[in-house]
This record gives structure tokens, C-alpha cells and sequence, in this order.
């Protein structure tokens, strides 16, 4: 009689039995309809999604559960998460690269056209002043605008021999002016030049205008190519290949949960976290040095409104040129006597040119009026620049170590920590249980997310980080008034390399050097021997350079790469 008792239980069981594939099956079909949609809108057709859930035994990223992934699904998903993560970081730094790019280009024209502008204003108004004798010696002084275009377009020449090229050619076709009486062959000219200094024939005004000069455009370059250097390296390094690791972990906190048949389930923000904080962790690695950089950018732009401001800078060549030749002009007399005892009486000129180069000297040099003075450039002016960059270059500080939390602020990319029960925790919908790393590579030694290998370094971030900190040597020595090419060996320090002070030069916003910014005493070169003032030698020595030495000092190359490079090597 026991199979009658038998029946019943079993007949009570035979509907759950049979109905578990029916409502089952159709569960499945419902959770791999909206991954069906997902992926559609991917450009996958729904042939490539499974009608129902399947065992995820072929998985080899996302959790081997029921899953709406085949494997080719699987790596459909791993490639398409790969150019997502690349998009997304190159997008977090979009804001700092178009910012340092478009403010490069607007520093780089309002600098170049403040120079055309200057040059513009000299030519107009030594045209107006001294008529047929500028046109005949304009290309002296289109010359010297030439080699300061030179340099700021990034030319490694150095602003005081160019100068002292300058002066010491004007000497060499003022002095026949002055002294029409008299014959001035070139190698006469050449003892002239070599006694530049000696002379002092143009006053107190080459070293005025090359310390404004010098400071104000080697700060606005160092400015201007550090603001690249910062769009390059900002380029570069959030486009660094992620690591196979970084990119297992970012699929399975972006497309795992589509495979689970939930698509539209964000990642926790804690999960989230760790995985762009081991995917960025060598990134994070340029904050200390990037904020460094940073820091020297914004010193040296309050350096060019103020000390070093280039538009004073460049309204002032051609007024300290028109005072230094009409000091010349004033003291012709003295000058030209020390200019015979040092290298000999001339021979007599012909009377004719006697007579028609008096008649050219009677006109002479001015000042500008202050309403005849070039205007401001590019439609902007400098404050006003210097003031929207500052603001832009703080908002940039601790960019790459706040990178992971910017990304995952993003509701397109994470849920909001107050979804932390309703989020995908890279298994499931749920809590996120696994603690947030710090920041910085070290930190992630116990990323639950990603597995980094903390004492490899990373080549390209090390490169980036030595570009930064070249980049940051030269705009702190910029800023205390140094070029780091060059650095001439005057015992005054009177040069490039300052050392004196602003405020006699400036007429605002002018100070001392700070100590940081001032070469040390012990390190200057020894002063070179220069020609007596009794010296006849008629061939040239050096060309250009043996003359600009009497008039700025010769420079120093400085080579900076091996000293930075150690510190890195060392670490």
C-alpha cells in the first residue's frame, strides 16, 4: 500500500517542478533584455546576446555566474572598457590641457605683437626725429628686434651679448657722425668696441636697458614655455597605457554588471575608487613635483605685473636707445678724446664729407611723448592675462592625486556614496565592504581592486616628472631675474644674473631680490681679462662676442640635465 501514500506528496510537487523552468526561463529572457538593448545601442546586433541567462563557466573577468556574456561577448566588453578608460582620463584632464594650451598661445601672441608694436613706435618716431640718417642705419636696429624675436621664440642666444652687439655697432656709426673730420676705417672701429666699457660713451643706459630687458623677457619666456611644458606633460601622462590589471578591474567596474543582465547598475564609489586609484597610481606620482611647477608658474606671472613687467620692458627700448644716443651726443666731445688717447689720433677726412656729415649730426635723438607711446597688444593687456592664468593655474594643484575622486564624482560613472546598498560591488548589487586605499603609488600595496607592483618605477612618469622639474628650475631662476643658459661672470653680479635691485629701474611694484632668487657669492666665475685701454689690436677677435663683452659680459652655458637627473636616478 505504499505507493498510494506516495502519490499525494509527489503530485503536490509536480507543478513546482514543472513550472521551474517555465518562470525561470522566463526571468532569464527578462534579465538579458535590457543587456540586449545595451548592447544594441553599442552597435552589437541581438544575435550576440544569449536569449536567457547562461552559466558564466567561460568567464574569464567578470564573476562566472549566470550571465548574459558569451566569451566573445566577454572580450567584446574588455576592449570596448579599455578605449572607455582612456576616454574618461583623457577627458579629466581635458580642462587642464586646453587651459595651459590656450593660454600659451594667448601669452605667445600678446608678447609677440607687444615686440612688433614696440618696434612699430621706434621706427615711427627715429624716422620722424632723424630722418634720412635712421633710414640709413635702420638695419642696426631691426637687428636687435630681430634677436629678441629670436628669443623669445625660444632661440638659445644670449639678450646681453645681443645688446652689447648693439651698442657697440652704434658707437661704431655714431662716432664717425660726431667726429666729421676725421677717417674711421674698420679695424680702427674694432679698438673702439674692444674699449666699449672703458669709454661708458652712452652713459649709465645699456646696463638700465639691459637689466629691464633681460628680466622682463627672460621671465616671459621661461612663462611662456613652461606653460607648454605643463600642456605637454598634462597630454602625455593622461594618455599613459594602462596596465592589463588597471584594465580587469575597470571591466569588471563597468561592464560586469551588463553581463548580469543590469546594465544600468552603477559601480559603488568606494569600488570605483580603488580601481582608478591603482590604475592612476603612477600619475599620482607627479602631484608633489606638479604642484612645484605650478607654484614657479604663478611666481613669474607676478613677476611680469609687476618687476619684470614686459610692456615696460618693451615701451623702454627705444627711449633708453634715444637717451643713450643723446648722451652721446652731449659728452661727443669727452668721448672722442678718450677715444684717441686709447687708440690713436684718425686721419683727416676729405673736406666734402666733412661738410655733409656736420650737416646730419645737427638733427637730434628724442624721447616719446607718453601719447606717442605703442599700445598695449592683442586687444588685451597684461594684467588682465596674468590675472585670469593665476586664477586657472591654482585650480590646477593637486590635479593627479584628486584625479580618481574627480572621475568617480561622476554619476555617468559611479553611484553616489549615499547609493551604497544599491550599487554593483564588482560581484553583485550590494554593499562595497573592501576599505578605500590612500592615495599615491605606495598606498596601493593593499588595493583590493588592482594589483600594483609599487617598486617598479614607471619610465614615462619619470620622464614627465624631470620635464617638470627643468620646467621649474628655469621659471625660479626667471623669477630671481637669472637666465639659466646663460649667466654672465660679472663680479657686480650686474647681469642677467641679478643681484641688484629693482626699484631703481622700475617705476612700480618694484623690490629686492629674495635671497632664494640671488646667485650665492662663492658662485661666480672669476673675472676674465679685457684689453687695456692702450690696446691697438686692429683684427677681431671672437666677432660678436668679444664685443658684446664690453658691453654685458660674456655667458656661461648652465647645464642643468645631470643635476636634476640624479635625484631621480637615486630614488
Amino acid at each position: 500500500m505504499a505507493p498510494p501514500r506516495l502519490a499525494a506528496p509527489l503530485l503536490l510537487l509536480l507543478p513546482l517542478l514543472l513550472g521551474a523552468g517555465g518562470p525561470g526561463a522566463a526571468a532569464g529572457a527578462r534579465g538579458c533584455a535590457e543587456a540586449r538593448r545595451a548592447l544594441g545601442a553599442r552597435g552589437l546586433g541581438p544575435g550576440a546576446v544569449p536569449p536567457a541567462l547562461i552559466s558564466g563557466e567561460h568567464l574569464r573577468i567578470c564573476p562566472q555566474d549566470y550571465t548574459c556574456c558569451s566569451s566573445e561577448m566577454e572580450e567584446h566588453l574588455s576592449l570596448q572598457s579599455d578605449r572607455d578608460f582612456r576616454a574618461l582620463v583623457e577627458d579629466g584632464a581635458s580642462f587642464l590641457s586646453s587651459t595651459l594650451a590656450s593660454r600659451h598661445r594667448r601669452f605667445e601672441e600678446f608678447f609677440r605683437e607687444l615686440l612688433a608694436a614696440a618696434e612699430r613706435g621706434l621706427q615711427a618716431m627715429f624716422t620722424q626725429t632723424y630722418g634720412r640718417l635712421y633710414a640709413q642705419n635702420a638695419r642696426l636696429f631691426q637687428g636687435l628686434f630681430t634677436e629678441l624675436r629670436r628669443h623669445q621664440q625660444g632661440a638659445r642666444l644670449s639678450l646681453d651679448e645681443a645688446l652689447g652687439e648693439f651698442w657697440a655697432r652704434l658707437l661704431e656709426r655714431m662716432l664717425p657722425l660726431l667726429n666729421p673730420q676725421y677717417q674711421f676705417p674698420p679695424e680702427y672701429l674694432e679698438c673702439v668696441a674692444r674699449q666699449g666699457e672703458a669709454l661708458r660713451p652712452f652713459g649709465d643706459v645699456p646696463r638700465k636697458l639691459r637689466l629691464q630687458v633681460t628680466r622682463a623677457f627672460v621671465a616671459a619666456r621661461a612663462f611662456v614655455q613652461g606653460l607648454a611644458t605643463g600642456r605637454d606633460v598634462v597630454t602625455k601622462a593622461s594618455k599613459l597605457p594602462p596596465s592589463g590589471e588597471c584594465l580587469r578591474a575597470a571591466m569588471r567596474m563597468s561592464s560586469c554588471p551588463l553581463c548580469r543582465g543590469t546594465p544600468a547598475l552603477k559601480p559603488c564609489n568606494a569600488f570605483c575608487l580603488n580601481v582608478m586609484k591603482g590604475c592612476l597610481a603612477h600619475p599620482a606620482e607627479l602631484d608633489p613635483e606638479w604642484n612645484r611647477f605650478l607654484d614657479a608658474l604663478i611666481q613669474v606671472a607676478e613677476r611680469l605685473e609687476g618687476p619684470f613687467n614686459m610692456e615696460l620692458a618693451a615701451d623702454s627700448i627705444g627711449v633708453k636707445i634715444s637717451e643713450g644716443i643723446m648722451y652721446l651726443q652731449e659728452n661727443g666731445v669727452q668721448t672722442s678724446a678718450k677715444v684717441f688717447q686709447g687708440c690713436g689720433t684718425p686721419r683727416p677726412a676729405p673736406a666734402r664729407s666733412r661738410r655733409a656729415a656736420r650737416d646730419d649730426t645737427k638733427r637730434r635723438f628724442r624721447t616719446y611723448l607718453p601719447e606717442e607711446k605703442p599700445t598695449t597688444a592683442a586687444g588685451t593687456n597684461l594684467d588682465r592675462l596674468v590675472t585670469d592664468v593665476k586664477e586657472k593655474l591654482r585650480l590646477m594643484r593637486g590635479f593627479w592625486v584628486t584625479l580618481p575622486h574627480t572621475l568617480c564624482s561622476d554619476g555617468k560613472v559611479a553611484a553616489d556614496v549615499t547609493d551604497e546598498d544599491k550599487c554593483w560591488n564588482g560581484q553583485a548589487r550590494g554593499r562595497y565592504l573592501p576599505d578605500v586605499t590612500g592615495d599615491g603609488l605606495v598606498n596601493q600595496i593593499n588595493n583590493p581592486e588592482v594589483e600594483v607592483d609599487i617598486g617598479r618605477p614607471d619610465l614615462l612618469t619619470r620622464q614627465h616628472v624631470l620635464q617638470l622639474r627643468v620646467a621649474t628650475s628655469r621659471l625660479q631662476g626667471a623669477y630671481g631675474g637669472q637666465d639659466l643658459d646663460f649667466q654672465d661672470t660679472y663680479e657686480d653680479g650686474s647681469g642677467s644674473g641679478g643681484g641688484e635691485r629693482y626699484s631703481e629701474d622700475w617705476p612700480a611694484g618694484g623690490g629686492s631680490v629674495s635671497n632664494s632668487g640671488s646667485r650665492p657669492p662663492d658662485s661666480r666665475s672669476p673675472r676674465k681679462d679685457r684689453p687695456g685701454k692702450g690696446s691697438r689690436q686692429n683684427h677681431r677677435v671672437g666677432g660678436s662676442s668679444s664685443r658684446a663683452a664690453s658691453w654685458g659680459g660674456p655667458a656661461l652655458p648652465l647645464l642643468l640635465l645631470p643635476t636634476l637627473m640624479l635625484p631621480l636616478l637615486g630614488r
